[in-house]
C-alpha cells in the first residue's frame, strides 16, 4: 500500500510493480484520484494471493480499485483468490428473492473507474466473481484468462453493472457460473472473440429484481465460442417483481459445442411453473438479433423463447440458426413472442 500511495501521489508518470514471487494479502483499497499526468500503471509479474479467512473481507471484496481516471493493469501475472475453502458456504444470491444475500468477495473490483485497460492478467479460483465492473466508463478487458472449476458456485468471470463503453476482446473464461454477466444500467458493451466454457455462458440479467432498474441496451456479442456450457446466449428476468428493459442486443457468429441451452430468453426465472402465468415479468425486451448461431447442443430444446404475457417480446429476429442434437433434430419453444425468421432455421421455427 505504501508503494501504491507513492505511485498514485506522484506528479510524474509512475508504475507500481508486483515482481516475481507470491504475495499474500487480504482486502485492499487502491483508491484515487491519482496525481499522475497519465494513466497509472500496475504491472503484475508475480502472483498476488488472497488470505483464506473469509471474516477478513468485511468490505465485501478483495482488491478494490475506486475513483480512478486512467489505469492500466497489465503484466501477465496472476491473482489467486484461494476460493476453494469458501465455496462450500457460498450463498446463491442470484436465486435469492429477499435481496439480503451476502456474496462471497470478488477478486478484482472496479468502482467509479474511467479509462481503464485490464490486459494479459490471469485470475484463478476466486471466492466470488473474478472481475466486477460497476459504475465505470471506457473500460477495455483484453487477453484475460479466468479459471475456476465448473463446480465452483457464483464465480462469474466478468460481471458488469451500471457501466458504459465496456469492450471485451480475446478472453478465455473457464468458470463455475456465467462467463460474462450484465445487469441493470449497462450501455454500449462489445464482447468479441470470447472462448467460454465450462460455465453458464453469456447472460443478460437477471433483470427486474430491484426497484428503479436502469435499462440494459446496445450490447454486441460476436465471434465467440461456447464449449460445454450450461447456457449459451441468455436473457433472463424475474417474474412479478419490478419493471425493467433490455433492448438493441445482437448476438452474431457464435459457435456452440455441446451447449445445453444455446439460445434462451427466460422471463420466468426461478418461477414455480404453476405460478408463472399468474405473475408475468414486468421487464420489456425488444430489438434482439440472434444471427449465424451454429454448432451442437445437448438439449432437446435448442431455442427457448419464453417471454412475458404482460409485456411480450418485440422485434426478436433469428437469422441462420443451425443447432444440431447429435443424430436427432433439436426443437424450439415460444411463448408470448412472434419471432422474425430469416435464412436457415434448425431447429424448425416456432410460432
Amino acid at each position: 500500500m505504501h508503494a501504491w500511495r507513492a505511485a498514485c501521489k506522484s506528479n510524474v508518470q509512475a508504475r507500481l510493480l508486483i515482481p516475481k514471487g507470491r504475495f499474500v494479502v487480504s482486502t485492499m483499497f487502491f483508491a484515487g484520484p491519482c496525481l499522475t499526468p497519465g494513466p497509472i500503471t500496475i504491472q503484475v509479474v508475480g502472483t498476488v494471493a488472497a488470505t483464506t479467512d473469509i471474516s477478513e473481507y468485511a468490505n465485501g471484496e478483495w482488491l478494490m480499485f475506486e475513483e480512478l481516471d486512467g489505469i492500466k493493469l497489465i503484466g501477465g501475472g496472476t491473482f489467486d483468490g484461494m476460493g476453494k475453502g469458501s465455496w462450500a458456504t457460498a450463498e446463491n444470491c442470484e436465486a435469492d428473492e429477499s435481496n439480503n444475500c451476502v456474496r462471497n468477495p470478488s477478486s478484482i473490483y472496479f468502482h467509479n473507474v474511467r479509462n481503464g485497460i485490464i490486459q494479459n492478467i490471469k485470475s484463478v479460483d476466486p471466492k466470488g466473481f473474478h472481475l466486477f465492473v460497476t459504475s465505470c466508463a471506457n473500460i477495455r478487458l483484453r487477453l484475460l484468462k479466468l479459471t475456476a472449476p465448473a463446480t465452483s458456485p457464483n464465480t462469474d468471470g466478468i460481471h458488469i453493472s451500471n457501466s458504459i463503453d465496456v469492450k471485451l476482446s480475446k478472453n478465455i473464461i473457464e468458470t463455475g457460473d456465467d462467463c460474462v454477466s450484465m445487469i441493470q444500467g449497462v450501455n454500449n458493451v462489445t464482447i468479441n472473440k470470447l472462448k467460454c466454457g465450462p460455465g453458464h455462458g453469456i447472460s443478460i440479467g437477471s433483470l427486474g429484481k430491484y426497484p428503479e432498474e436502469q435499462e440494459v441496451k446496445d450490447i454486441r456479442v460476436k465471434n465467440c465460442t461456447m464449449v460445454g456450457t450450461t447456457n449459451g446466449l441468455r436473457i433472463k428476468t424475474w417474474p412479478d417483481k419490478y419493471p425493467g428493459a433490455a433492448s438493441d442486443i445482437t448476438f452474431g457468429d457464435i459457435v456452440m459445442d455441446k451447449v445445453k441451452n444455446p439460445i434462451i430468453i427466460d422471463q420466468e426465472y426461478e418461477c414455480e411453473p404453476a405460478n408463472c402465468k399468474k405473475k408475468p415479468s414486468l421487464v420489456n425486451i425488444k430489438d434482439v438479433v440472434f444471427s449465424n448461431i451454429r454448432g451442437t447442443t445437448i438439449s432437446p430444446i435448442a431455442v427457448d423463447l419464453r417471454c412475458s404475457k404482460q409485456f411480450p417480446c418485440q422485434d426478436i429476429k433469428l437469422q441462420n440458426i443451425d443447432l444440431n442434437l447429435g443424430p436427432k433434430p433439436s426443437g424450439s419453444r415460444c411463448a408470448n413472442i412472434k419471432p422474425i425468421y430469416t435464412g436457415v432455421q434448425r431447429p424448425a421455427a416456432c410460432l
